[in-house]
């Protein structure tokens, strides 16, 4: 196991943590309903996706 000679700064540390952050997903809007959808996602309201009926909305 190698052991490192130097200490690593905390500014050469956090460097290289930059890119890991979270990012948002992005959100369209249901051209059947209006609601709000994932990208590539049928839509939870109305059951369509791209225009055409995907899903049948189960009965609560």
């Amino acid at each position: 196991m190698a052991h490192p000679k130097h200490k690593v700064s905390s500014t050469r540390r956090d460097k290289r943590r930059t890119h890991y952050k979270a990012i948002a997903p992005t959100i369209a809007t249901c051209s059947n309903c209006g609601s709000t959808v994932l990208y590539h996602h049928v839509c939870p309201e109305c059951g369509f996706y791209r225009g055409k009926f995907a899903v049948e909305k189960k009965a609560e």
